[in-house]
Parts: structure tokens; C-alpha cells; sequence
């Protein structure tokens, strides 16, 4: 018997298992409903006897639904495997079908043609990288990107079957060449307050030298309760902040505000090292304490949630 076959078999037979005790259930308590229907004609000590007898039905089957529910495994996204897959297939071709990446496109996908490049015309892509997956049932649609040297994109569409609850893939078919995912429409900006230069951008440019430069310990800039690391190695030689924008209109005030006032601000940074000049932009929260600004939070991104750092 084949793995696949065994997989299958493997997989199903929980579900039956599970049925069976099931149906077997429903039976018992239709039995219970008409040994209740006989005791209400037979007299009110009967029922009582019968109704006592209902709830341990009940509860058993509760119990063996739960357990049933909690061993249903999640599907497993196979746009990893579909990335490979035409990772190896862009670059092999048909007239060296034992190349190393002819014989891996081969082993995720045995029935699927190699191409045939004219030799030195087509290029290898310098990149692949998966950039959607749509399931439907066991069946998935992967879309794979493929960037070359020259700045195109091309975008492939390779269908791919899972089985063994996430265990196994399968390449189905020769990938196909679709248009690229369309731009979304990006949600309007928290940041509303144009914040000038003042105690905020001053402490902001002190902790960002620390932060990316080595410059000065970050503990200074940080709120009491939180820890966060400089990066390391100090990746770059000088840092200056050019642009902030806040989400709370006290982070413009001329002034520090009351102790305890928090705002949310995305700074946009300017880092230089040997090799140029890069933009980066950060989120964080700064909170007032004792006529200064600390930072409370940096966070993974312009839309994200997540603390670097954490309470000590």
C-alpha cells in the first residue's frame, strides 16, 4: 500500500471512530426519551427514575465531542513548498534533466514538464518567494513571485494538494504565469499632529543615537519598568531624527506635560554609515516623568502591536 493511501486511511479513522460512538449515543438517548414517555404512563415514581437516569447520557456524550473537537487537526500553507518547488523548476531546463535543481523541481513534482530555455537567453530569477495561498478544501492555489536582475517580477500560480493533515505536498500541475496581486488601499494614518522641534524630538534623537549607534546607554531614555537593548553591533555611525508625527496632541506642546501623560508617536529617521545614507522610520510610545519625555515602548512596526522589550 502506498504512504499516501496509508495517510489517507490513517487520517479517516478517527472521524469514523468518532462516529460510531456517536450514532451509538443518539441510540441511547432515544431510548432514554421513550423509557421517559413510558414512565409518564406508567406513574410519577417511574419518571422520576427515568429523568435521575438522563443527565449521566448527556453528559458522556458532551464529553466525547470535546475530545473528538480538540484532535481535528489545521490544515498546514504549502506556500513554502510551492516557493521550492519554483525556485528549482525556473532554473532547470529540459535538455539537463540531471542538474540539481532539474532533479529537485523533479522529486516535488514528478509529472510536471521541465522547461526548455534557449541556452543563454533566459535568465535566473534572483529571487522567489511565495506571496499568497488560497485553500480550497484540500486543494491550494500558491502564488510565487519571481524577481530578476533587471527589477521585473513574474508571477506564477502552482497548485498544490496537501495531505496527511499538513504532513504531505504535492505539486499537481505545471505552474502557470498570472497578473501580481493588485496594490491595497492603505488605511488612513493615526498620525495626525506634526510635532516640532522641542523636549520630544531632543530626547527621541538622544535615544536613537544610543539605540543604532552605540552612542550614550539606552537605559537612560527608558521609562521606569521597561528594558530594551541597543542594537548590536551598532550598525551605523550617526543617527538624526527628521520628521516626527503623534497620534495625541500633547506631544506638541511646547512644554512636557503632567507626570503619567502618555502619546504615540512615528518617527521618521535618517542613519548613516560607510555604505550611505538609509530612511527608517519607528513607533513608539513616550511617556512624562518629571519634566522629560521616557520612552515606554518601541514597537515591531508602523502598524504593529508588538513591545520590544518588557517590564523588568
Amino acid at each position: 500500500m502506498s504512504p499516501g493511501k496509508q495517510a489517507s486511511e490513517s487520517g479517516a479513522a478517527p472521524p469514523m471512530a468518532a462516529g460510531a460512538r456517536l450514532e451509538a449515543m443518539r441510540r441511547r438517548v432515544r431510548l432514554s426519551r421513550l423509557a421517559a414517555w413510558t414512565a409518564i404512563a406508567a406513574g410519577p415514581i417511574a419518571l422520576c427514575v427515568a429523568v435521575a437516569s438522563s443527565p449521566t447520557t448527556v453528559e458522556a456524550a458532551t464529553a466525547t465531542t470535546s475530545t473528538a473537537v480538540r484532535t481535528t487537526p489545521a490544515a498546514a500553507d504549502p506556500g513554502g513548498y510551492a516557493q521550492v518547488f519554483v525556485g528549482a523548476w525556473l532554473r532547470s531546463s529540459a535538455d539537463d534533466e540531471t542538474s540539481a535543481q532539474a532533479r529537485l523541481a523533479q522529486s516535488l513534482a514528478p509529472d510536471v514538464e521541465l522547461p526548455d530555455p534557449v541556452s543563454g537567453t533566459q535568465a535566473k530569477p534572483e529571487s522567489v518567494v511565495a506571496v499568497r495561498s488560497a485553500q480550497h478544501d484540500n486543494a491550494w492555489s500558491v502564488t510565487v513571485a519571481a524577481q530578476y536582475a533587471d527589477g521585473s517580477v513574474r508571477y506564477y500560480a502552482v497548485p498544490v494538494a496537501v495531505g496527511g493533515a499538513g504532513a504531505s505536498f504535492a505539486v499537481t500541475g505545471a505552474p502557470g504565469v498570472v497578473a501580481g496581486p493588485a496594490r491595497a488601499e492603505a488605511a488612513k494614518s493615526p498620525y495626525g499632529v506634526s510635532v516640532p522641534e522641542g523636549d520630544l524630538s531632543s530626547a527621541l534623537g538622544e535615544f536613537f543615537a544610543a539605540y543604532l549607534t552605540g552612542s550614550g546607554e539606552v537605559s537612560r531614555y527608558l521609562a521606569p519598568g521597561v528594558t530594551l537593548s541597543a542594537v548590536s553591533p551598532a550598525p551605523y555611525t550617526a543617527v538624526s531624527v527628521q520628521q516626527i508625527s503623534a497620534v495625541e496632541q500633547a506631544a506638541a506642546a511646547e512644554q512636557v506635560p503632567a507626570d503619567g501623560t502618555t502619546v504615540r508617536v512615528l518617527v521618521q529617521v535618517e542613519a548613516r554609515d560607510a555604505a550611505g545614507r538609509w530612511p527608517l522610520a519607528y513607533e513608539l510610545t513616550l511617556k512624562a516623568r518629571s519634566g522629560r519625555w521616557e520612552v515606554a515602548a518601541l514597537e515591531s512596526g508602523e502598524s504593529g502591536t508588538a513591545q520590544v522589550g518588557g517590564a523588568r
